[in-house]
């Protein structure tokens, strides 16, 4: 569904300031409720992560409210179906942030031990750098995560992650959806991670790719075009430009790279194309990858796991990218390429993907 226009939406959803509405609310037992003011509405759904499309209850305020089951802690992406349109909670600043599908979300808090909750413990920087890319002809940005005890100035060299987004994402979606800076600065302060550097990319080779939305129709002229203008913009440009910004090894074998969806996609392709530039590679419920293989990965044997220090596969089990990531696992097993498949509960959802992160960042250069 589109999201709705702002002058229909104002007609329908009104905006609280005289009267207090406190949405979401988070309850002690985890259960939530969301509340929305739109009096001149006939149906309210709720929209939640992990949850049915569920209805909402209208009062004789012209509130409406909907109350969840207990939710197990985490981030949740949530918005309404006002009549058959979209909207953002309009009384909750707290955004899930998409080039196609803004959400409002909401955090039913957990246990210190969740590695996405804030601890108190060293905290790491996030960096913004914005450049022209000759390779997509555009303006972008990318952001890096130095550690906690990072000095530009000092002779240590840290090893780095790219870490890359998936479709409809940009380039802050890892670190203001799925937390990865928390993450990591909890699981560096528990030394179950050896601090790194960790980039992260606009992963487009050309914004084009993103005018037809979900729902486009295959182009293979312009997926190829905009795969190849990501890989000359990560490789050419990025790469370069943070090893020499930043005290990061030059060493492949301190490089590694890993994303979800189509950041996954684009970190198999990448990554095992350019073995001398990464040892180390990450997938979370890959989608897009080239399933003629051989044509894919024209240079890709069973000598390909002297080079390799680990490929990392993952999805979940509700995830409709579950059979083609099966598939692809099912060829690197034929053609003698190690690996480690990691098949976990949850379908195509930042819950998959943090938790992905927490369990593959502790496996990376040791």
């Amino acid at each position: 569904m589109k999201a709705l226009h702002l002058p229909l939406a104002f007609a329908l959803v009104t905006p609280v300031f005289s009267q207090s509405i406190v949405s979401p609310e988070v309850h002690s037992d985890g259960t939530v409720t969301f509340r929305v003011k739109a009096p001149n509405a006939t149906e309210v759904r709720l929209q939640c992560e992990s949850l049915p499309n569920s209805p909402m209850q209208k009062d004789d305020q012209g509130v409406w409210t909907a109350t969840t089951t207990p939710l197990e802690p985490d981030y949740y992406g949530y918005s309404f179906s006002v009549d058959g349109l979209r909207v953002i909670d309009p009384n909750n600043p707290l955004m899930k942030y998409n080039l196609l599908n803004t959400e409002s979300e909401v955090h039913v808090p957990g246990p210190a031990s969740l590695p996405w909750e804030i601890n108190d413990v060293p905290r790491g920087v996030i960096h913004r750098h914005t450049y022209h890319s000759p390779a997509a002809n555009d303006e972008r940005a990318y952001f890096v995560y130095t550690p906690p005890g990072y000095n530009p100035t000092s002779r240590k060299r840290y090893p780095a992650l790219y870490l890359l987004h998936g479709f409809s994402d940009d380039a802050t979606a890892w670190w203001s959806v799925g937390r990865a800076n928390v993450i990591l600065d909890n699981l560096i302060a528990r030394g179950e991670v050896k601090p790194m550097i960790v980039v992260m990319p606009l992963g487009y080779g050309t914004l084009e790719i993103l005018h037809r939305g979900f729902g486009r129709p295959r182009d293979p002229d312009l997926s190829q075009r905009n795969a190849r203008q990501f890989r000359a913009s990560l490789l050419d440009e990025v790469l370069p430009r943070v090893e020499k910004e930043y005290r990061i090894s030059a060493d492949r074998k301190s490089r590694a790279i890993a994303g979800l969806s189509m950041g996954g996609a684009e970190s198999i392709t990448v990554g095992l194309n350019n073995l001398d530039r990464f040892a180390w590679i990450g997938a979370f419920s890959s989608g897009g990858v080239d399933t003629n293989y051989a044509a894919a990965f024209p240079n890709l044997n069973a000598k390909a796991n002297d080079s390799l220090r680990l490929l990392w596969i993952s999805c979940g089990k509700d995830d409709g990218l579950l059979k083609p990531n099966l598939d692809f696992v099912h060829w690197l097993d034929t053609e003698g390429i190690q690996h480690t498949w990691t098949e976990v509960p949850g379908v195509h959802s930042w819950r998959v993907w943090r938790r992905n992160l927490a369990t593959f960042t502790p496996l990376l250069f040791r």
